[in-house]
């Protein structure tokens, strides 16, 4: 784990100082070393800077920014390549040299090699920034999966771009002001989802895409250089369900033998659920010395899973450490989250995340999780319910679907509708307009309706495209389970899980590593049968049928619980000063955002004891917060 920060100034204006201060603002990302390297080209001002996690090559060799002495280009790389040594071959067979064992110099000489052509021969999780001099480029690329972050800023003049948006605060160019069209697709999903962002003129760099600045024109061209999608549309694979089992153990072995590369200790996080249990498994079976992995439990039983982690750490010998947290320590946690977040996330699985981080950053710097199994083998309940729902509604005639949903937003200009509880009426509008099974899941999983957001906010907004109405680019060789999931990989994946995982390890200066998001693993399970992912009504079914031949069927298999705490309940209780300073009326009319009394209508309701509607008043909690800690 590392951090980048840096810009591109037309005005000239930039300078050390500057840079400096943008990359100490991501210092925990890279505690071990910081560089910097500013460059001028007529009349910008080029900075890139650093700051390192040292993980291989531990000497000096490995400082960013890498300069290549033969053509000047300038780099700094956030993330791993792990396939490296195999391109270090490669390369030194067409005549190049090295002087250090780093990643980081192959990724430089693999561009002087291949140009852009070089990132589809890169396995492994990156951003990465190379100023090109000879062309006057600046050229930027994220992973397939979206495992390292990348945002930019844009104005015209002003060019930054960094691994955390709080890198941006320290440039005094920078203009925070809130993008609201984005807030609105936080209130939906509770998370922004790339490429936007929460400020105006700021966006995520979308997995699998390259951004060439072009300095001579000012002109920036976004390129997609891998998308999942392209997996999906291909032919399914004529293989037989045991013959598939076997070819997937072989690419996650392959994934986890990568992802086990380093110079310092590496650990993983054991939860003792399928994806996690599979993860340990294949790698200590791999190992000759026993794997450290990591769980956390709490001291309340009802929320405590961490015997499961236990009974698959004794079967697989592991060495094993476990943390029993209390409440007061998972709930003095949230005054931290607008630090460690610093754009609105409304997850409540942050919490247990940097939890654990803390316990595994005592005995490891490299940290490997299970996240994406769901994701790419269809593990989640909502697929299910998504295909359910889209099943009833798609054979409705169209005139019936567009009719109804136009008469549901006639009535909704006349009906006044508190925020205490799910409006169905909105809802049901929702699930007529999905064309498809990927936006029925949009519809299922909106925290708030689209009426609902436009009745509590109170600044115009527009909606803004998303991914989730993409559905329509999947061909026919695809199921409606499929349509699903490679939306969901696309979205809730990217902005909500890999990055409540980044972020938490990033705090703690760990490296986070997703053996299970190998684009290869990717590329494969998409070609799969739709069956062989969800079987007799069962999700992950091939990634089951490769755990049980290394675990007990009864160590693993239970019902998905996930990371629960009782947060509704402290909200009421240890953190009611909390959310009274959040919900504060005279708060909500200085912001000129919500209307007020929407807003204290829900809350009042929710203080009354009502915690079934805390998924709403979370998602506005999260944005309160963030927005003492940034905005003022």
């Amino acid at each position: 784990m590392c951090g980048l920060a840096g810009f591109i100034d037309f005005s000239r204006s930039s300078n050390e100082e500057i840079l400096g201060k943008m990359t100490r603002s991501i210092a925990h990302r890279g505690p071990d070393d910081e560089g910097g390297e500013l460059r001028h080209f007529g009349d910008a001002t080029i900075g890139l800077g650093f700051r390192r996690l040292s993980v291989i090559d531990l000497s000096p060799l490995g400082h960013q920014p890498m300069i290549n002495e033969i053509n000047g280009d300038i780099l700094v790389f956030n993330g791993e390549v792990y396939n490296y040594a195999e391109i270090r071959k490669e390369l030194e067979a067409l005549g190049h040299s090295f002087k250090s064992h780093s990643d980081t110099e192959v990724v430089l000489k693999s561009f002087q090699a291949w140009g852009s052509a070089c990132v589809h021969k890169f396995i492994g999780m990156f951003a990465i920034v190379i100023y090109n001099p000879s062309a006057n480029k600046v050229h930027i690329f994220r992973d397939r999966a979206g495992v390292k972050p990348m945002y930019y800023y844009w104005d015209g003049t002003l060019f930054l771009f960094a691994s955390e948006l709080k890198a941006f605060h320290q440039h005094p160019g920078f203009k925070k002001k809130i993008d609201f069209d984005s807030l609105r697709l936080y209130f939906h999903h509770g998370y922004i989802p790339a490429p936007y962002s929460i400020f105006k003129n700021t966006h995520k760099l979308s997995p699998g895409s390259h951004l060439e600045f072009n300095l001579r024109s000012r002109k920036i061209e976004l390129k997609s250089y891998w998308n999942i999608l392209d997996a999906f549309n291909k032919p399914k694979l004529k293989i037989s369900y045991e013959e598939a089992t076997d070819e997937l153990e072989k690419l996650l072995i392959s994934s986890f033998n990568y992802r086990m590369i380093s110079d310092v200790p590496v650990g993983v996080f054991l939860s003792g659920g399928y994806d996690s249990s599979g993860v340990t498994a294949l790698i200590q079976k791999n190992q000759t010395q026993k794997l450290k992995t990591f769980t956390i439990g709490f001291e309340n039983e009802l929320f405590n899973e961490s015997h499961f982690a236990k009974g698959v750490s004794n079967y697989l010998g592991t060495d094993h450490h476990e943390y029993l947290c209390s409440e007061k320590e998972a709930t003095e946690i949230i005054q931290d989250l607008p630090d460690v977040y610093d754009e609105p996330l409304a997850d409540g699985g942050a919490i247990p995340n940097i939890l654990v981080c803390k316990l595994a950053g005592k005995h490891v710097k490299v940290v490997l999780s299970a996240d994406g199994g769901d994701e790419v083998f269809a593990g989640y309940s909502k697929y299910f319910e998504a295909r359910k729902q889209i099943d009833r509604f798609i054979g409705l005639p169209d005139i019936v679907k567009r009719g109804g949903a136009k008469s549901i937003e006639f009535i909704n200009r006349f009906r006044t509708k508190s925020l205490h509880h799910v409006d169905r009426l909105s809802r049901v509008q929702s699930y007529l307009q999905a064309r498809d099974g990927a936006m029925m899941l949009n519809a299922l999983n909106q925290t708030f309706t689209e009426a609902e957001i436009s009745s509590f906010l109170k600044i115009k907004t527009k909606h803004l495209y998303s991914k989730f109405m993409n559905g329509h680019l999947l061909n026919k060789n695809n199921e409606e389970i499929d349509r699903v999931i490679a939306i969901d990989y696309q979205t809730y994946l990217v902005d909500d899980i890999l990055a409540k995982v980044d972020r938490a390890t990033s705090f703690l200066s760990l490296e986070g590593r997703e053996p299970l998001l190998d684009h290869r693993i990717a590329e494969f399970a998409a070609t799969l049968p739709a069956d062989y992912k969800m079987r007799n009504g069962v999700g992950k079914a091939i990634l089951r049928n490769v755990v049980h031949r290394h675990i007990p069927k009864e160590l693993v298999d239970r019902p998905k619980q996930g990371f629960g705490l009782p947060i509704s309940t402290w909200g009421l209780k240890e953190l009611k000063p909390l959310f009274d300073e959040a919900f504060d009326p005279a708060f909500l009319r200085r912001q000129k955002i919500f209307s007020v009394k929407k807003v204290r209508g829900l809350y009042e309701y929710y203080m009354a004891g009502n915690e079934h509607c805390f998924d709403r008043i979370y998602e506005i909690f999260v944005f309160q917060m963030w927005y003492k800690r940034w905005m003022e």
